[in-house]
């Protein structure tokens, strides 16, 4: 059995900013971070964009950070290490190499798993989940001058994924259950605009196509629809969401209800215990209630807050304002918000044909969320500040 300060799970940008807090304001604790992950920790929104657009991207520009700077920060980081078990009452993690490692403190920070689904064929080979690095890998050296990809899926993975490969010349087609792209959060002209651009793009899209399973004897060959359409690919994505990773916690407090409820200060009902990221649901000062945000930028943001908080040094209350990026071919989309939330018309302000515009989201008088087309630097500035005037936190 060894000793550690603070334990952390997980290493993606919520679990390496969890470390970043803590050496802020402990220098000397000791930390051990561990992923299962092979490699260093890195950027993942990035595999369904840039690193998949351009064929000769180099995966060193994906890490968070280098090697020494775990070195540095005197950060024990193990990869390729499984987590099996956590002992909330013992305060124990048991790594896959059987080793037992004792805990003061510990971080949750486990992000989610590609959902895969309980289709048949959902484990044939050539068929991609996209969720690590490896696998992006596997996926862009499997890409030839006359690959033919299936994307299944109508959300923000789906949506890169596919313009992404089409920015490379690569015949895709786009299988999902929408009626229109972004059908649920933009109006029905801006849906038109971006059908319009997949097509200028050489994208097929097949709308209003729910998924039946994949066929294929140790390969696929076909994405079978419920309306009974084939489609014939060499690789396919399923890009269909993400389930929280809360293997470690099944029965417990910590894994109720498919998720994780941390305090303000994002600690758990376990003392000692916090969590971050995607499986991490907070109270939401802006919008109220509880909220579980499962984008990067709030992962990073809870960690050096969780970071801190666990050194016992600083004592900071959790704030955060949504807001994500997305890129569709040349085109940067802001979304500032709560895109979900209910509203009752949906106004646009600037050209469709520019490419520059913004969609207001409005329940009433009152801004639910603004979705930013290619917007400036002061424009999204201001369009994040006039969200925050019209929930301020509580």
């Amino acid at each position: 059995m060894i000793n550690y300060d603070y334990v952390v799970v997980g290493a993606g940008i919520g679990g390496v900013n969890v470390c970043a807090g803590i050496r802020e304001h402990d220098p000397k604790g000791s930390i051990l971070m561990v992923s299962a992950d092979p490699d260093l920790p890195y950027h993942r929104p990035w595999l369904s964009k840039r690193f998949l657009a351009e064929k000769d991207f180099d995966p060193l520009k994906l890490q968070i950070h280098p090697e020494t700077w775990y070195e540095d920060h005197k950060i024990d980081l193990r990869v390729a290490t499984m987590v099996t078990a956590f002992n909330i009452e013992r305060r124990v993690i048991v790594l896959g190499t059987g080793q037992g490692v004792e805990f003061r403190k510990a971080c949750l920070a486990t992000g989610s798993r590609a959902h895969r689904p309980d289709a048949a064929g959902a484990n044939l080979g050539n068929l991609f989940y996209l969720r690590s690095l490896r696998e992006a890998m596997a996926l862009r050296e499997s890409l030839g001058p006359k690959t033919s990809v299936v994307v299944v899926g109508g959300g923000l993975i789906a949506l890169e994924a596919a313009a992404a490969l089409a920015s490379r010349k690569t015949k895709v087609r786009l299988v999902m259950q929408e009626a229109a792209p972004w059908s649920r959060w933009v109006d029905a002209a801006t849906s038109e605009w971006l059908a319009s651009l997949f097509a200028a793009h050489g994208v097929e899209l097949l709308m209003r196509e729910s998924l039946n399973g994949f066929e294929g004897k140790t390969v696929i060959r076909n994405v079978q629809t419920k309306s009974g359409m084939r489609v014939a690919a060499d690789i396919v994505i399923a890009a269909l969401g993400a389930d929280p990773n809360l293997q470690l916690v099944p029965g417990t407090p910590l894994g109720l209800h498919g998720v994780t409820h941390v305090s303000e200060l994002l600690e758990t009902d376990e003392k000692g215990i916090y969590a971050v990221g995607d499986i991490a649901a907070y109270p939401d000062k802006h919008y109220g209630g509880v909220r579980r945000w499962t984008h990067a930028d709030c992962a990073a943001a809870q960690g050096l807050v969780a970071g801190a908080n666990m050194t016992g040094k600083k004592r900071i209350r959790f704030s955060y304002f949504p807001k994500f990026v997305s890129e569709l071919f040349q085109h940067r989309i802001v979304v500032i918000g709560d895109p979900d939330r209910p509203v009752t018309r949906i106004e646009r302000e600037g050209d469709l044909e520019s490419g520059v515009f913004s969609l207001i989201r409005k329940q009433g008088d009152t801004i639910q969320a603004a979705i930013l087309f290619n917007p400036s630097e002061q424009s999204e500035a201001e369009w994040l500040e006039k969200l925050v005037a019209a929930h301020p936190a509580k």
